[in-house]
């Protein structure tokens, strides 16, 4: 029989088909020795098993039927394993070299069956010619095989484009330290893991700094699982855990360094429940050189296991979110700090007085605005007065903290020397203006721009149930009165704090006894969803609400006007009830400008001393008396008036036409005068004088048990 070239080729194939198996074997032991990247994977060697067998049983019969090689079609598996070396991160020149090694061993088995089938040696080297010049089964495979890989890393670069971008949108969207990793391991979950858990070190969690070295506490802050009911972790939600060491996750913390692990975890933090880990990724969480705690990201229903791909995108996905927790632990370190710092700075306890009954609330703003400066205040004053003061710094922050408790501490040291609130508002906006100029010309503090500020000083006076208000650019004030009735106050306008060069003027209220005076800042009536004008029908309705204390009333205004409890502003709240000090507790004598008054005067404060059951203070307050009226009638100007007060102590007041403030002073040896003022100051617990428009008032504050009288 006479053969061609093709027809032979295909007898010599068709001689081979019996023995495919021993030539798919040496394919398979040559692949295994030159390109050992297929068979890392067991499910990779697999399928590498199965395109062998399909290959060069391909192969065989198209040449028996007498097919060209080069129109021999791939089995259509043949893209899908390409598509899978590319989502593997294998390169193709793996792929291509496979081809290539299989192709010479098949053809090196043709070429050795040649010669066992004819001596003619003519036919046997036109069958190699045309054997190798139409060979192009494997230049057609790997084009095709090529083209899918190429297409599947296009695909995989773009899906892994898109989760980059995808992570900066989704992760990091508050500061919240635990809403950011919870966001970490639900992105990661949706995507390319099965189980996800986020560890921080443990000062980290709290906003604190980064942890002493070889301290390795961890605290399980987020983790996320794909299947309901499916993979747990051994370590729960919440809980703290030690890392131990040579652990991959601290190795991860030491070095800085991501991993991959294909076999069981040795740290209990990486053990399940049920459902074993395939494959597992442990990242480092890494922030402007700080390491802040692990993330580790686990297979184990997904069948491929994660490649060196997988890990460098679970590193970039890592990085950013390390950056969002390390924003949320230092806004969180800040803000604690700032609250820490204003907390500090507002009263823990309002003074003892007995002027009003008072209840206090301040909230600070929601963690987005960050603490801001409002602040309330609680004054005793002489003759049995209480001043109220709400005042408000723009802006928030550690600056707006720090210039509330400046501004705080400048309106007790004001209150201190008795000014009228007009006068009080005078001097602290002098007060703001210098701090505003002190902020500008340093260069080391870092402020938004001038310091600004509004504030409401209120007086109230319980022995004639009179209050003195003044504001500065400050929400009015509301009262109410005995039959429910809420009105707000119609003080006067004031310009805020630090503009300087225009006027205060302060309103005189009649305030009965029993009446609620509400002082507050304007977070509590403003908000993003309602005006003002909504905020204060509000308010008034809320304080209508009889309630059994002035604590309960807080509570009652509060969550009328912030349901949810968080304010987009701060909130400063003062409620004070009036008390009054009747006859009972109040005695008053007008003085004639005449030396023997002194007598008459020490007299009728002796009267009123056995009145009140208060002997025991008779020596010291008739010293007292005459030192204090010896002055009025020697320096001041009628008319002249003596007034006693029976409060928490005893109150000597002696006032005056006069202007002229006594100045406490040591007198010489020889001198006849100048020691008055110095007794009184030795007797009584406090003294000072405060100023009227017309007139001043000395006063002293007596002890029922003075010290000094108690050592003499």
């Amino acid at each position: 029989m006479e053969y061609t070239a093709a027809s032979f080729v295909s007898r010599v194939a068709g001689e081979l088909g019996p023995k495919a198996d021993e030539l798919i074997a040496d394919v398979v032991r040559c692949l295994r020795h030159e390109v050992p990247e297929l068979w890392n994977d067991p499910d990779l060697a697999r399928k590498t098993s199965e395109g062998v067998t399909e290959n060069v049983v391909g192969v065989l019969r198209g040449l028996q039927y007498g097919i060209e090689p080069s129109e021999i079609e791939p089995p259509a598996a043949e893209m899908e394993r390409a598509r899978r070396l590319a989502r593997r991160g294998t390169p193709v020149s793996v792929m291509l070299r496979a081809y290539r090694l299989g192709q010479r061993i098949v053809l090196d088995r043709l070429l050795a069956e040649m010669p066992r089938l004819t001596k003619n040696a003519e036919l046997i080297s036109a069958a190699s010619r045309w054997l190798l010049a139409t060979s192009g089964y494997v230049d057609h495979t790997s084009e095709q095989g090529v083209t899918a890989y190429q297409e599947e890393r296009d695909r995989r670069l773009q899906w892994r484009l898109s989760l980059v971008n995808e992570a900066g949108k989704r992760v990091g969207t508050t500061l919240d330290i635990a809403r950011t990793t919870q966001e970490l391991a639900d992105l990661a979950i949706g995507h390319f893991a099965d189980l996800v858990t986020v560890d921080l070190l443990d000062p980290v969690d709290h906003g604190g700094g980064s942890p002493a070295a070889g301290q390795l506490v961890l605290h399980r802050v987020a983790q996320a699982s794909s299947a309901w009911g499916g993979q747990e972790p051994t370590i729960r939600l919440g809980e703290r855990h030690t890392c131990p060491g040579g652990s991959p996750s601290a190795r991860a913390l030491a070095t800085g360094q991501p991993s991959r692990h294909t076999a069981a975890p040795t740290d209990p933090a990486d053990a399940f429940v049920s459902h074993p880990t395939r494959s597992m990724l442990v990242v480092p969480l890494s922030a402007r050189g700080a390491t802040l705690g692990v993330a580790r990201f686990s297979r184990h229903s997904n069948p491929d296991l994660f490649d060196d791909e997988d890990l460098i995108l679970a590193q970039e996905i890592a990085a950013r979110a390390a950056v969002a927790i390390d924003n949320a632990r230092r806004y969180t370190h800040a803000h604690a700090t700032a609250v820490t710092l204003q907390r500090s700075l507002l009263p823990r306890r309002t003074a003892e007085q007995s002027a009003v009954d008072v209840a206090c609330r301040y909230l600070p703003a929601g963690a987005q605005a960050g603490v801001g400066g409002d602040w309330y205040d609680v004054i005793p004053l002489s003759g049995a007065r209480v001043a109220l003061v709400v005042g408000d710094v723009v802006g928030h922050g550690i600056h707006a903290a720090a210039t509330m408790g400046r501004l705080r501490s400048a309106v007790r040291t004001l209150a201190d020397i008795d000014l009228p609130p007009e006068e009080l508002l005078t001097h602290l906006d002098d007060v703001v203006i210098r701090l505003s100029s002190e902020v500008s010309a340093d260069p080391d503090v870092e402020a938004p721009g001038d310091i600004g500020a509004t504030c409401l000083y209120a007086v109230y006076d319980p022995v004639d149930g009179r209050c003195y208000l003044a504001r500065a650019g400050h929400v009015l004030p509301a009262v109410v009165t005995g039959d429910a009735t809420v009105d707000l106050l119609d003080l006067p306008p004031g310009p805020p704090l630090g503009l300087g060069g225009l006027p205060f003027e302060a309103a005189e209220v009649d305030l009965p006894e029993g009446s609620l005076l509400a002082l507050y800042t304007n977070g509590l009536v403003e908000a993003r969803d309602r005006d003002v004008e909504a905020g204060l029908t509000l308010l008034r309705h809320a304080l209508a609400q009889p309630c059994a204390s002035l604590e309960a009333a807080c509570d009652t205004v509060l969550e009328a006007l912030l349901p949810a409890g968080r304010a987009d502003d701060d909130v400063a709240l003062l409620l004070a009830r009036t008390r009054a000090l009747g006859d009972t507790q109040v005695a008053a004598w007008d003085v004639d400008a005449d030396p023997a008054a002194v007598t008459r005067a020490r007299s009728n404060a002796a009267r009123q001393l056995t009145a009140w059951g208060l002997e025991e203070l008779d020596f010291t307050t008739e010293l007292v008396v005459s030192e204090l009226v010896t002055n009025a009638i020697r320096y001041g100007q009628p008319p002249i008036r003596l007034r006693l007060i029976r409060d928490r102590s005893l109150l000597c007041e002696v006032s005056d036409a006069s202007s002229t403030t006594p100045h406490l002073r040591r007198a010489r040896v020889f001198d006849e005068g100048g020691r008055g003022l110095f007794l009184v100051a030795q007797l009584a617990e406090r003294w000072g004088t405060r100023h009227a428009r017309q007139g001043k008032t000395v006063w002293a504050e007596l002890g029922e048990e003075n010290p000094a009288e108690a050592e003499g």
